[in-house]
């Protein structure tokens, strides 16, 4: 977590948290989520405006975690910015030489090769649960061939649980 966010926490500490204005989806990519949007319908199906500048996606990553209850969020200054899913709360990249990165750049060795119901492939971590990024699908499917990751077939519903994540904090907070 950056510095100036620690700061602004211990500066406003009881900041109301904010919920269903922020999504990830499938391919790591981040979107502003208004009132408009969040009216049409959840996310992914309402998606909202695709976040396009560098520094602030930096930002969201150096400030991304998740609480005890399995919600991610961005931490932005003194509030916490819940952040709904697409399908998991990490994307990875996966390198050449079989290296994997989450879309927030941190790298991760995975613990498990998951493979769901509808073909997507999923590797957990210390991390956490992520999802491989399509565009590197034929480099896992090397690393499956080459015996380093062996996949498990799961259904991707019992992934939240399983996993201690959850998709929709917004649909959570409102129970």
């Amino acid at each position: 977590m950056d510095d100036i966010v620690r700061q602004a926490l211990a500066k406003w500490p009881n900041v109301p948290h904010c919920y269903g204005w922020l999504g990830l989806d499938a391919r790591g990519n981040w979107y502003m989520r208004d009132d408009r949007t969040q009216a049409v319908g959840p996310f992914p199906a309402a998606k909202g405006s695709l976040l396009r500048h560098d520094k602030l996606i930096d930002f969201i990553h150096r400030n991304y975690e998740h609480d005890g209850a399995g919600q991610w969020f961005f931490q932005n200054g003194p509030q916490r910015v819940y952040v709904e899913l697409e399908l998991t709360p990490l994307v990875w990249r996966v390198a050449d030489d079989f290296r994997v990165t989450a879309h927030t750049g941190a790298d991760a060795e995975p613990t498990a090769c998951l493979l769901d119901e509808d073909g997507r492939l999923y590797l957990a971590s210390p991390l956490g649960l992520g999802l491989v990024h399509t565009q590197d699908v034929g480099i896992a499917a090397e690393a499956i061939e080459q015996g380093r990751w062996t996949p498990e077939t799961v259904q991707a519903a019992s992934l939240p649980a399983r996993y201690g994540y959850v998709t929709s904090p917004r649909l959570l907070s409102k129970r």
